[in-house]
């Protein structure tokens, strides 16, 4: 059977009995199931290459191999990508939202088995990060081939990719709310009637999924002892402060280490270097290796003398401001060893790493405040450490809300979740205004907003609007010269260029029309007499909004594009009001 007939086929069923919606609510129960069997997959391995790693070198041999575990784990990624997959594998999330931007909603269809090899690799030997980020990677690249393999337009192919990604959260944490909550906030899908059936479907089949093959108790259990106090609102409120100072810090940390490495262009100098660092940080500090999922739980079970537990600062566990500290030291240092991970070569989320410090870094505050005879519950102040911490540093306050509520079970703490997370939220705007996530899309004008005028002029493309059909002149041409192109040309504006294509200016025909039929001038007038350099330019790869401002400062109907200094061509206000009109009537079409 040939290859067009199965797709011909495909297409007639679909006409014939999966129409509008129906579709896409049977595509979304697809890509739901796959991305919650990626999510197992990734789960499993690591918990696989766990237990060999434990197995095969217990007791105190065993720890001083957390030295070498990480480093070796990222050699294996650094491998793989060189040699075997031979592409960059991008972090998940910033990946997704740069293929919404600036991709037409394509991610390449090796993520959706590299991300999974890498981030185990890196996850099961011992590397500081989480698997979410690696999850929401390969379910974009479940939904983008998914999307181009049935030849649907953007806007369908994006809802496939949000549908992915709400289906990783859901399969990965077991939070099935969360993941529709995080599509909408943090990949920036507007919610309509149109998508939200369908990041139903495919969020509560992504967490079906993950239920069947790794069960339904919760990721972090927690047992409410004590419940919310109104008289201690405003330690929550102190805590919120706290943790979005906290994800202020984690920001800057993480973009300076990681711009630190970045000017180290040879990869075995930075898995050298990084990867050595992160042996000692994690032999120093046992807590830090791999995802901390285990200190995470003792947190908010109120237990922090594990953290003490196999290191060298067994004996302070016995002075409280000893314990304080190493408390501290252990928050503070995460952020580095995760970003030592990723600048090493490893692959993986921050989502793990932010709990794991929103957890210590609550359970401190309130060691802290039962010391000083303010009696309040450990577990319940560690839980909201954690939502306020995510709030912070995924600036994303719904998803920190529901996520920790449903990975906990603490729905009863509903409150000072909100709370918490909107304090947070708002001390870390304050200061950083934009996340880990988007930071470097945004500088470079990538990425997308809920703004959707603006995320369609960021779709749109210089180049795709060019209009070469302008005849050109030299600037040592003479009058006649340029006559005889006037009567070739339709146009009322003439590029002016050198014998190397540089732009020097344009000659309009409203400023020569008046000695144009002066045939005593022809010889001696030159263009470069009569030629003016316009007020506004455009580059090739401007951004769209920036081309809007120019046409609404300039009052211009055509405006010259460069590459360099050399003529491209022009851009003309009607052509970009045209297609701005068609994407959105693409783009928001119900």
């Amino acid at each position: 059977m040939q290859k067009g007939t199965v797709s011909q086929r495909l297409n007639t069923f679909r006409t014939k009995y999966l129409s509008g919606q129906r579709y896409l609510y049977l595509v979304s129960a697809t890509v739901g199931l796959a991305v919650g069997l990626a999510a197992v997959i990734i789960k499993n391995l690591v918990h696989f290459i766990r237990m060999a790693l434990q197995n095969g070198f217990q007791g105190v041999i065993g720890n001083y191999f957390t030295f070498i575990f990480p480093i070796i784990g990222i050699l294996l990624v650094v491998l793989f990508i060189r040699y075997i997959n031979k592409r960059p594998v991008r972090h998940g999330i910033p990946g997704v939202l740069f293929a919404i931007s600036k991709n037409n909603g394509i991610i390449r269809s090796h993520n959706l088995y590299s991300s999974i090899i890498t981030s185990a690799l890196t996850v099961g030997f011992g590397g500081s990060v989480g698997l979410e980020g690696p999850t929401v990677a390969t379910g974009g690249a479940i939904g983008s081939n998914i999307g181009r393999a049935l030849k649907l337009n953007y806007k369908e192919t994006t809802l496939l990719l949000a549908c992915a990604c709400a289906g990783a959260m859901s399969a990965i944490f077991k939070a099935p709310i969360a993941g529709i909550v995080f599509a909408v906030e943090v990949i920036m899908l507007d919610l309509t009637m149109w998508s939200m059936v369908p990041l139903l479907i495919a969020s509560a089949t992504a967490a079906l999924t993950s239920y069947l093959f790794l069960g339904q108790n919760v990721l972090y259990p927690f047992n409410l002892s004590e419940g919310f106090e109104m008289n201690q609102i405003h330690l929550y409120l102190l805590l919120g402060l706290l943790m979005g100072l906290l994800s202020v810090y984690f920001t800057r940390i993480y973009n300076s280490v990681s711009g630190i490495f970045e000017k180290l262009k040879n990869p075995w100098k930075r898995l050298l270097i990084a990867g050595g660092l992160l042996g000692i940080i994690i032999f120093l500090l046992p807590p830090l290796y791999g995802e901390g999922y285990e200190v995470v739980n003792q947190c908010l079970r109120g237990e922090y003398l594990h953290l003490f537990k196999r290191t060298f600062f067994e004996s302070w566990q016995d002075s409280f401001l000893l314990t304080v500290l190493m408390m501290a030291l252990i928050i503070m240092v995460k952020v580095i060893a995760t970003t030592l991970t990723f600048a090493a070569g490893g692959i993986g989320g921050i989502f793990a790493p932010s709990l794991f410090m929103g957890a210590n870094a609550g359970l401190l505050y309130a060691i802290i405040l039962n010391e000083f005879g303010i009696d309040v519950s450990l577990s319940n102040l560690a839980l909201i450490g954690m939502a306020g911490m995510i709030a912070g540093v995924i600036h994303a306050p719904l998803t920190s809300i529901f996520l920790v509520a449903e990975i906990t079970g603490g729905h009863d703490l509903f409150f000072p979740l909100i709370l918490a997370s909107t304090i947070s939220y708002a001390t870390v705007r304050y200061f950083v205004k934009n996340s880990v996530y988007t930071i470097q899309l945004a500088k470079r004008g990538e990425l997308m907003t809920h703004h959707k005028d603006r995320n369609i002029l960021l779709m749109m493309k210089v180049t795709e609007l060019l209009e070469t059909d302008f005849k050109t002149v030299h600037p040592e041409d003479t009058l006649g010269d340029l006559v005889k192109v006037i009567t070739r040309s339709s146009r009322n504006i003439f590029p002016v260029i050198d014998e190397q294509k540089n732009f020097k200016g344009i000659v309009k025909l409203d400023d020569i029309r008046h000695i144009m039929f002066d045939q005593a001038r022809y010889n001696n007038t030159f263009v470069r007499d009569l030629m003016f350099f316009p007020t506004y330019t455009i580059e090739s790869n401007e951004q769209m909004e920036e081309v809007a401002r120019k046409f609404s400062e300039s009052d211009r109907y055509n405006i010259a594009v460069l590459q360099n200094g050399k003529y491209m061509g022009f851009v003309s206000r009607a052509k970009v009001f045209s297609s701005y009109r068609e994407m959105l009537k693409h783009f928001s079409d119900e």
